[in-house]
């Protein structure tokens, strides 16, 4: 791609013009990036980190449960992860009387492992470049439709003769908004099994509360092993599996964290929008996030006074808590952060200066009408996205329509369907029912389901909302005939359904009213937002790919990094605290202190562990703790981060473990869209405070052999 290494050699010449610590960099082109790294303080190399030629720290990344990632930390397989990535599965193994979230879990030794069904890692083997072969018949001019077929095409050709010569998964992803394409082979390994995690208040100290915010003091940590086969290779769970032998697992450090301390994060960021046009930033932060964070925030308070009266309540919807919890707080410092750093305004400045650059030269007036096309078509977008939000948030946050709707294949079901097929169905809904009945509380769903409901009606004008929204005359009224009368809430009128099925029943499902409302918000959603949805995204995925390459025609001194896509990337910065507001400073770590500075034993988020109080008093750290006396509990870096990253290593200059990323600060959580290097930090748990609960506090030692440990 010669565009492309024109491209790369400006970053050699010019390093200056990216803030140090913004991007999310191709390892497989990191080579591009050595020099601003090593004078920045790396002592090791690009090959060392990305290589197919020999074991390099890519072979010890792995893409966790296909949202977070892991690290393999052991010749035997021993994975780390944060424990919020690991939360599901510590919740589903969780009860009463095995209560995991609250008390913590530790295999004392292999056969004590718990099988997680459903979860897997996966390994990036190798990278290629085939932007060149994809695009091959396609021009800035090709019609969007043909363009997109004829890509498709050629993907379809590539995967299926590269699949011929490797074992590997084989896929295709688009770089740069459909600029570039890059193929990744990959190994999944399916034969994951939970080893330990501290207590709730170890690995989630701090909550809801504290989440997003620095100073942080939360061990947020879990330990898995990933099997194999007695050949190395993937296979499905077998207790005669034996624990996986990766070519390279991370070494870890005792060495802490500095001030000023190069550092860099390996992981799998799912998302950024680093390129949007201002009217989409102003869209979002102003708009969509506003409402999301509303609902989200009403129903929050709805699981937090249930939560807090009943232990059982409390594990059923911790998960449920969390996962909406850290987007509602999540969304409420993007719209923050992109207003208190005037980031639309400054979108507007930069789209000033890219439109005089167009007006200089006729070769570039391709790119004349992209501004206000941007706007047009993000105005005629916003109906749709409010429609979709409220669809989302509103209709199907209320557990009973969304578990009705996981029901509607079988109304498919007819006399001539095989009957084996129905069989599998039946089975599939089973394992779905006692899932969800687990962690069901139908108070709480009532009480959401009335409140969202009003606010469904309130927001979305009349002629333009689900048909079952203008039936509603009294909301409390309809909500109550409706988990009066859906089979939805009763699991034993669930399980004699399914255990009794038969295609004359189908009649008597399709008017569960459960069922009805779910059809009416997807049949809404299909005949009067997808398509529009769609075909506006699809011009404006278009309209962001050329002034994506128009940017870098303006500027091809500036250094650009492809926005995350949840492919493995490589970022860095340095160790340091920061200055969110005027007479506000950070420092760049927090110890064992601040936990006891912050305990309530009023308050779940804040109760401490009896044991770790005990090693606190005794000052008993063992060889963990810092040089200071301290033990360090999470750190501050400047390396640009985002979901997906929740678990990814943050390494030291030799390429050495110092901790696991969890977080970003709350003014920083802007970053996907906009990043300002001095309020944007990544936030990490110390590895020393890991490996202190592991081994002081859970008594685990024997994990903690099977590690290399660098004094």
């Amino acid at each position: 791609m010669k565009r492309f290494h024109l491209l790369t050699a400006f970053m050699v010449l010019f390093p200056a013009f990216l803030f140090a610590g913004e991007g999310m960099w191709i390892p497989m082109l990191l080579q591009y990036n050595e020099k601003e790294m090593q004078e920045m303080g790396m002592k090791i190399t690009a090959e060392d980190i990305y290589s197919i030629n020999h074991s390099s720290l890519k072979d010890a990344i792995v893409l966790f449960g296909g949202g977070c990632t892991g690290e393999i930390v052991s010749d035997y397989g021993l994975l780390l992860t944060n424990h919020h990535c690991g939360y599901d599965y510590i919740q589903k193994h969780s009860s009463v009387e095995h209560d995991y979230l609250t008390n913590g879990f530790w295999a004392m030794n292999r056969g004590e492992e718990l099988p997680c069904p459903g979860l897997s890692v996966i390994f990036l083997r190798e990278m290629r470049d085939v932007t060149e072969r994809v695009l091959e018949g396609v021009n800035i001019d090709t019609p969007e439709a043909e363009r997109q077929a004829k890509i498709d095409e050629n993907i379809k050709k590539i995967v299926a003769a590269t699949e011929k010569e490797t074992k590997y998964k084989v896929s295709i992803k688009p770089f740069f908004l459909g600029n570039e394409y890059y193929l990744l082979l990959n190994e999944v390994y399916t034969d994951v099994r939970l080893v330990g995690c501290p207590p709730s208040n170890i690995g989630k100290f701090g909550g809801d509360t504290d989440n997003w915010v620095w100073p942080r003091h939360t061990g947020d940590f879990s330990i898995f092993r990933v099997y194999a086969d007695k050949d190395g290779h993937p296979a499905v769970y077998d207790k005669d599996n034996v624990p996986y032998k990766p070519a390279k697992h991370l070494d870890i450090s005792l060495k802490g964290a500095e001030e000023g301390d190069f550092a860099f994060v390996f992981g799998y960021p799912a998302r950024t929008n680093e390129y949007l046009p201002a009217v989409a930033v102003d869209q979002e932060a102003n708009l969509i996030d506003p409402i999301m964070v509303d609902l989200r925030g009403k129903v929050l308070d709805i699981y937090n006074k249930y939560q807090e009266q009943d232990p059982k309540v409390r594990i059923q919807y911790a998960s449920k808590h969390a996962g909406l919890g850290n987007g509602w707080k999540k969304w409420m410092g993007v719209t923050e952060g992109i207003n208190h750093f005037h980031g639309v305004e400054k979108k507007h400045e930069y789209e000033g200066r890219f439109y005089d650059w167009v007006m200089q030269s006729r070769s570039r007036y391709m790119y004349a009408n992209l501004l206000k096309d941007f706007k047009q078509s993000y105005k005629e977008l916003e109906p749709y996205e409010l429609a979709y939000t409220y669809m989302a948030e509103a209709g199907l946050r209320i557990e009973l329509v969304s578990f009705a709707g996981r029901f509607v294949r079988l109304l498919d079901v007819t006399k001539d369907t095989p009957q084996e097929d129905i069989d599998r169905i039946l089975y599939q809904l089973k394992g779905t029912s006692a899932s969800f009945f687990k962690d069901y509380y139908e108070p709480i769903d009532r009480e959401v389901a009335a409140m969202l409901l009003k606010e469904y009606l309130k927001a979305q004008p009349a002629d333009f909302r689900p048909d079952f929204l203008n039936d509603i005359k009294d909301v409390d009224e309809y909500v109550d005939k409706l988990f009066a009368k859906s089979m939805f809430t009763d699991e034993a009128k669930v399980n004699e359904l399914l255990d009794d099925f038969k295609p004359n029943k189908v009649k008597k499902l399709a008017n569960d009213p459960a069922l009805k409302i779910y059809q009416s918000l997807i049949g809404f959603y299909r005949n009067e937002v997808y398509s529009h949805i769609s075909s506006l995204n699809n011009d404006i995925d278009r309209l962001r790919r050329i002034y994506m390459k128009g940017q870098m025609e303006m500027e091809p001194e500036k250094r650009f990094s492809p926005d995350a896509n949840f492919t493995l990337r490589v970022t860095y910065g340095k160790v340091e605290g920061f200055k969110p507001q005027d007479g506000k400073t950070f420092r760049h770590f927090t110890t064992l202190e601040g936990i006891m500075q912050k305990e309530n034993p009023d308050i779940y988020d804040y109760v401490v562990e009896p044991r770790l109080k005990e090693l606190y008093n005794n000052k008993d750290y063992g060889r963990y703790a810092d040089k200071d006396g301290t033990m360090h509990v999470a750190f501050t870096a400047s390396v640009h981060t985002t979901g997906g990253n929740s678990g990814s290593p943050i390494l030291n200059a030799e390429g050495q473990l110092l901790g696991l990323n969890f977080d970003r600060c709350w003014e920083g959580t802007m970053s996907d869209l906009i990043y300002d290097p001095d309020i944007c930090r990544n936030i990490s748990v110390d590895i020393r405070y890991v490996l202190f609960i592991i081994d002081k506090f859970a008594g685990a030692g024997h994990l903690i052999d099977e590690m290399t440990i660098v004094e």
